[in-house]
């Protein structure tokens, strides 16, 4: 009777005080306070969402379907889906993006890019069905 749309929830937590050396792989969603010195990388069978706190510091790659910025990321970022950079994000590296929000404040030292791969096929599947 009543459906609800999924949500991207956080399921883990890295702490402010935390400091993590090496490649770190999740599923759903992470949130990050502390400090990663290495890549940080979502599965690639599902939605994720990484949210990276104004306090939070990553060096490393970035992978993720929905990233939210509000901290230091030293290396590239890759959204496949939607990439919100908050006023206090500060990113040196390349970044790559299906959808960009990007607010006053936020900095970005690198090149973006528009992945515009996915668009075609979903034009495509559109077009056909009409």
């Amino acid at each position: 009777m009543f459906t609800r749309k999924a949500k991207n929830t956080i399921d883990s937590l890295i702490g402010a005080t935390t400091r993590i050396e090496g490649d770190l792989h999740f599923k759903g969603g992470l949130r990050i306070d502390g400090h990663i010195c290495g890549n940080v990388i979502a599965d690639v069978n599902g939605s994720s969402m990484l949210v990276i706190s104004e306090q939070a510091v990553i060096d490393g790659e970035v992978r993720a379907a929905h990233v939210v910025v509000n901290g230091v990321i030293n290396g590239p970022v890759f959204s496949t889906e939607l990439l919100e950079l908050q006023p206090k994000a500060r990113i040196s590296g390349d970044v790559h993006y299906k959808t960009l929000e990007m607010l006053s404040g936020a900095l970005v030292s690198g090149k973006l890019t528009h992945d515009v791969l996915q668009e075609p096929a979903l034009l495509m599947l559109a077009a056909s069905n009409a």
